[in-house]
């Protein structure tokens, strides 16, 4: 009980970011409206996205470090929870920006940085996928893991700003924040960014063990051949 204690509060920071994010009252708007409900769902879950990138250059760091399996087994499973969230944060961008923009994709820089950016880390799956030897694929993983993460933050971040763009907090456009004028959105928020961090954290803890697991039976089996 007591080490599932982190894994009750996920479940009970999502339930409650699911109802409190849909059910409470959110500001009156003009043009954005209940879609402004997006805040809890589609940026919360890139917060967490970025969390778990940077779980992932950590442990690409400590393998290159000590050349660690264990360490390229997380460095690679917050990786693949880290674009689960970031296609996920895609989806329900695109959902918000139909029915403010008008369209799903309108070509907006902040959308064009975001999709280059899931991207790089699909090339990162596919070039570790086409590597067969299990150190080598871990060694060019970190690297590209690092690399890549350094040309993300600015590409999504930072870039957008300098362009003429619609999305809030970009082209001069006010963040969300300007909108939350007594606080109510913040009480969603934060909780909602540790629930989905946290979600993704035992994903990445589920997968782990399963790959774990599976490398010893294949240890195994290659023992008992040779």
């Amino acid at each position: 009980m007591r080490a599932s204690w982190w894994k009750i509060l996920t479940i009970a920071l999502l339930a409650y970011t699911l109802t409190a994010g849909l059910l409470l009252d959110v500001p009156r708007l003009p043009i954005l409206n209940e879609t402004i409900r997006a805040l809890h769902f589609h940026v919360t879950m890139w917060f967490g996205m970025i969390i778990m990138l940077v779980v992932a250059v950590v442990y690409s760091v400590k393998f290159l470090r000590s050349n660690d399996l264990k360490h390229d087994d997380l460095a690679i499973e917050f990786t693949n929870a880290a674009i689960l969230f970031g296609v996920l944060g895609i989806v329900t961008g695109m959902l918000w920006a139909k029915f403010t923009w008008g369209d799903y994709w309108s070509g907006d820089p902040k959308q064009n940085a975001s999709a280059i950016g899931l991207l790089m880390y699909f090339a990162y799956l596919v070039l570790r996928n086409s590597l067969t030897d299990v150190h080598q694929r871990a060694r060019i993983g970190a690297v590209y893991s690092i690399f890549a993460f350094a040309a993300f933050i600015p590409l999504i971040f930072v870039l957008p700003r300098l362009t003429d763009s619609l999305h809030p907090g970009n082209g001069g456009n006010p963040g969300f924040n300007a909108y939350d004028l007594d606080s109510k959105l913040r009480l969603v928020f934060y909780p909602a960014i540790i629930g989905w961090t946290l979600l993704g954290t035992w994903i990445s803890s589920v997968r782990v063990r399963l790959r774990r697991a599976e490398r010893k039976i294949e240890d195994k089996l290659i023992n008992q051949v040779s």
